[in-house]
């Protein structure tokens, strides 16, 4: 079993429960690991017996472009999409951190974790 990882990935997006979220937007950063057997492209060297990380950032960057209400929605589109466009990712693991979100104090970022 193998670890892929693409990690701080980057999007100005309009997720949020407020209003002003969602006209202003914000930076979101995710961190996404999935897990599958690479022996094949091991041996191979070919791409086509891996996971293709650029499609896999493509469909993610599409993803974050709908906008969403919540931080666990936008996980588990994200995880849906990335489990229908890839069979054989046997497991993955997202954070979402939302960037200086509006709590009305100094608050780095809020995030979630989710992982199937």
């Amino acid at each position: 079993m193998s670890k892929i990882l693409l990690e701080d990935m980057e999007f100005y997006a309009y997720h949020g429960h407020f209003k002003e979220e969602q006209v202003i937007g914000n930076r979101f950063i995710l961190n996404l690991e999935l897990s599958l057997d690479t022996s094949k492209a091991q041996e191979s060297d070919l791409l086509k017996d891996t996971v293709n990380y650029q499609a896999v950032y493509n469909l993610v960057r599409e993803s974050m472009q709908q906008k969403s209400h919540l931080l666990e929605h936008i996980a588990k589109r994200v995880l849906d999409v990335v489990f229908e466009n890839f069979p054989e990712i046997q497991g993955a693991k997202l954070k979402i951190s939302k960037m200086n979100p509006p709590l009305g104090g100094k608050v780095h970022a809020v995030s979630i974790v989710l992982e199937r």
